[in-house]
């Protein structure tokens, strides 16, 4: 099925921050803009935010969604359940292809971020909730000081996140899974199945008779993937990581079609992610002025 209306100035993939940030500055430009919300965000996963600014007592992940999506619609942002499965290149700009529909837009935003590489383990996503294993030692390390750290990897990655953590605490070890070859002191090679989430403590079940171990928190480094698969279609170039590259303005090397956020680079920081949507969604008003 086909929408026939008046094409959207901008349409933005994504209802995390950065495109609700992005649709907040498009619509204050007085644009017609779109956000496709193809569900829950990775920012949901965030039980408390203390480094998000202008929250000093912290905010969660869910309130800060809510807040920005009610600022978006204050000025007259449409948001919308969908996802965009495919973009084909028009004249004026891009087709969006959903499951039920198409719209046309004359630019594009992505702001479709990263898929998380998560083990499978029973009850991760309450334990993500209750802050027992968490995502990102940018974010929280701080909240961290002093406690019992785990880090959960396959590879360097996981060494380099337990490096940047071992100034907020003397007892971070890295869980490894399968041999940790010439690895470093503090480090165990394990399998998923001895790790279990107790009410307050992460606990490894040790072999051989040993005593099992327990932390007060396990950082995830398992790394992610950039959801890239819009822009790849038209052909938009990557980084070595996946992510997608853009010029200053945030543009992709696809004319009209603009990215923020963590599918634009590795920080993966809210604030990086508004700051990007505020750089892009200015430059995407100001090609649509140029018109």
């Amino acid at each position: 099925m086909t929408d026939t209306s008046e094409p959207y100035d901008a349409v933005v993939v994504g209802a995390g921050p950065a495109g609700l940030t992005a649709a907040t500055y498009l619509a204050r430009f007085r644009r017609r803009v779109l956000v496709l919300d193809g569900g829950r965000p990775r920012a949901a996963w965030i039980p408390e935010s203390h480094n998000t600014p202008g929250f000093p007592q912290g905010v969660g992940g869910t309130e800060l969604l809510r807040l920005l999506r009610l600022q978006a619609e204050e000025f007259g942002a449409a948001i919308e359940a969908g996802r965009a499965e495919r973009l084909s290149p028009t004249e004026a700009g891009f087709r969006l292809h959903l499951a039920d529909r198409s719209l046309e837009a004359a630019t594009v935003l992505l702001a479709t971020g990263v898929a998380d590489h998560l083990p499978q383990i029973p009850g991760l996503d309450q334990a993500i909730g209750a802050s027992l294993v968490r995502m990102c030692p940018i974010c929280d390390a701080w909240e961290a000081i002093g406690a019992r750290l785990a880090v959960l990897g396959e590879g360097p990655l996981a060494q380099r996140e337990a490096d940047f953590l071992r100034p907020y605490s003397e007892d971070v070890t890295v869980l490894m899974l399968g041999e940790a070859a010439e690895a470093p002191p503090e480090t165990v090679s394990i399998a998923l199945d001895q790790l279990r989430f107790e009410e307050r403590e992460v606990v490894l079940a040790q072999t051989g008779g040993e005593a099992e171990r327990r932390f007060d928190h396990l950082y995830l480094a398992l790394g992610c993937t950039p959801q890239v698969g819009l822009a790849e279609g038209l052909g938009a170039r990557r980084d070595e990581a996946g992510a997608l590259i853009t010029d200053t303005h945030l543009m992709t090397t696809v004319e009209g079609l603009y990215a923020a956020g963590d599918v634009v680079r590795g920080l993966n920081q809210i604030s990086v992610a508004v700051g990007e949507a505020a750089i892009a969604a200015t430059a995407m008003h100001n090609r649509l002025r140029g018109r």
